[in-house]
C-alpha cells in the first residue's frame, strides 16, 4: 500500500527514502466497506483522501432529495469535500465507497505541518490542487456547453474503465442526463 502512495508522489517530487519515511509519518492507512461513507455532510471532514484500491464517489442531495454526483475517485486519485476540509466547516458533500476500499488520508493539520517540515510536499499538494481545479473547471464547462452525447464520449474517453464499475444510474447523475438517455448512448 506504501509503495503505491510514494508512486503518487514522485510523479511531482522525488524523495529519500528517510524523507517518505518521515512523510508516511502524517497519514493514516484506512479500509473503508463497500457502500461506508468516509464524509457524511454535516459532519466535520478533517480529512483529504487518497484512493490506494477501490472506488469512491461524492455527491449532493439538494433540498428535493435528488442526487448530484460531484466526482468519482479510483485508484490513484484523491478525494475530499474541499471546502469542508480547507476551512474546517462541515462537509456539504457525502463520500461513500462504491466497492471495497484502501485509502491513505492525512488531515488539513498534518498536512500544513508537512508542508513546512518538507517544502517539496508543499509543492507536490500545490501541483495536485492545481490539477483538480482545472479538472473541476473543464466538468463546469462540459455540463454548461457540451450536448450529452459530448459529455458521454469524454467521459468513456477520459474514464474508460469506470463505465465497468459504476452503475449507470451514477454515471446518468455524474453527466447530467437521465438514465434513459444514457441507455440510448451506450446502446450504440
Amino acid at each position: 500500500m506504501e509503495e503505491v502512495l510514494r508512486r503518487q508522489i514522485e510523479k511531482i517530487v522525488t524523495l529519500t527514502d528517510e524523507e517518505f519515511r518521515f512523510v508516511l509519518t502524517h497519514f493514516t492507512a484506512r479500509t473503508v466497506k463497500k457502500h461506508q461513507y468516509v464524509v457524511q455532510a454535516g459532519d466535520p471532514a478533517p480529512n483529504d483522501h487518497f484512493v490506494v484500491k477501490g472506488l469512491l464517489k461524492s455527491f449532493y442531495t439538494d433540498d428535493l432529495g435528488k442526487t448530484h454526483i460531484l466526482q468519482f475517485a479510483m485508484e490513484d486519485w484523491w478525494i475530499s469535500d474541499p471546502q469542508a476540509y480547507h476551512n474546517k466547516v462541515n462537509a456539504t458533500l457525502h463520500i461513500d465507497c462504491l466497492e471495497d476500499t484502501q485509502l491513505f488520508f492525512i488531515s488539513i493539520d498534518n498536512r500544513e505541518k508537512l508542508c513546512v517540515e518538507l517544502q517539496k510536499m508543499e509543492y507536490f499538494f500545490m501541483k495536485k490542487t492545481t490539477a483538480g481545479y482545472i479538472a473541476l473547471q473543464r466538468r463546469i464547462l462540459s455540463l454548461m456547453s457540451q450536448k450529452a452525447e459530448e459529455r458521454f464520449n469524454q467521459f468513456i474517453q477520459l474514464y474508460p474503465t469506470l463505465l465497468q464499475r459504476v452503475p449507470k444510474a451514477l454515471i446518468a447523475s455524474y453527466l447530467g442526463i437521465s438514465r434513459e438517455t444514457l441507455s440510448r448512448m451506450s446502446a450504440h
